[in-house]
């Protein structure tokens, strides 16, 4: 089956990288489910730990991937949970915003 990949896949036989990551569980040899994300100047801008057996949203990975772009672009603001694309309405974080965010995105 792995033949027929047609892009590039990585390994990590030794767990070095799982170790880095903290992924790893030493007791049973398995990785969690991480992903994260990393922008080009190798700042972490994103992670997520899950269980064995839980699966990944790749719309929401997506959706902070462009939320991330955008931010790089416009560090004054935040994207909040339901920001989709550029043009959504975004915040601008300040002590003012405490406790109303919810009636912000109105």
């Amino acid at each position: 089956m792995l033949e027929n990949v047609k892009y590039t896949m990585g390994a990590d036989p030794t767990g070095k990288v799982s170790r880095m990551f903290g992924v790893y569980d030493e007791v049973t040899g398995l990785d969690l489910r991480g992903t994260f994300i990393i922008n080009p100047e190798g700042r972490l801008m994103n992670a997520e730990v899950n269980y064995y057996n839980l699966g990944r949203n790749i719309d929401e990975l997506l959706r902070k991937v462009k939320a991330n772009v955008y931010l790089g672009a416009h560090g004054d603001e935040a994207c909040p949970v339901r920001w989709q694309d550029e043009g959504d309405k975004t915040l601008k974080p300040s002590a003012k915003m405490v406790g109303r965010v919810y009636d912000a995105m109105k």
